[in-house]
């Protein structure tokens, strides 16, 4: 039985992950190699993370550098940054890439700070799926007659328990991040 609330855990940890993994990807104003995180280089025909076909350092608050292993594939990184449209436009100098940070105007922070509503908004709805998975096997378990009413109630309560707390981490994550953006 108490497989049913680990699962249900394991279920909702893995949502409370890719919300991380989400709201990593938002560009805050500040530099951040995770904004590349999404884009693509062809590397010999096969797509591959600029992070594994360059090196991405940040020296200063607004500002990316990528060092390609390979100098040829300089442009393609380029035109990767340009087509993933991430609204940051790179400098090529012939032997790195600058991508300079831009301030975000009051209006994309407000765009960036609804996307990010969103975001928290598609957790929650994998948290209650996770819910809804487990209240089903538990009401199997009672068609089943392998468990009774009163048992019904106190699972279903201890899942509710368990949703209503991560419901909670994921509003904390999302206030958070809004109050970063907006707080630039």
């Amino acid at each position: 039985m108490d497989k049913i609330l680990e699962d249900c855990k394991l279920s909702m940890e893995k949502a409370l992950s890719s919300l991380d993994k989400e709201l990593l990807k938002v560009r805050t104003g500040r530099a951040s190699t995770t904004i590349l995180e999404g884009i693509r280089v062809d590397y010999y025909g096969t797509p591959t993370p600029i992070n594994q076909v360059a090196s991405l350092s940040v020296p200063d608050a607004r500002t990316i550098f990528i060092t390609p292993f390979e100098k040829k594939l300089l442009s393609d990184i380029e035109r990767a940054i340009q087509k993933a449209d991430i609204g940051i436009q790179p400098n090529n100098d012939g032997n790195i890439l600058r991508l300079p940070i831009p301030q975000l105007s009051e209006e994309r922070r407000k765009e960036i700070a609804k996307s990010i509503k969103k975001i928290g908004e598609d957790s929650k709805v994998s948290l209650r799926k996770a819910r809804q998975d487990s209240n089903n096997v538990v009401k199997k378990l009672n068609k089943d007659k392998e468990i009774n009413e009163d048992d019904v109630k106190s699972f279903m309560k201890n899942i509710q328990d368990i949703t209503d707390s991560y419901v909670k981490k994921v509003e904390e994550k999302v206030i958070k991040k809004e109050k970063e953006i907006l707080t630039l």
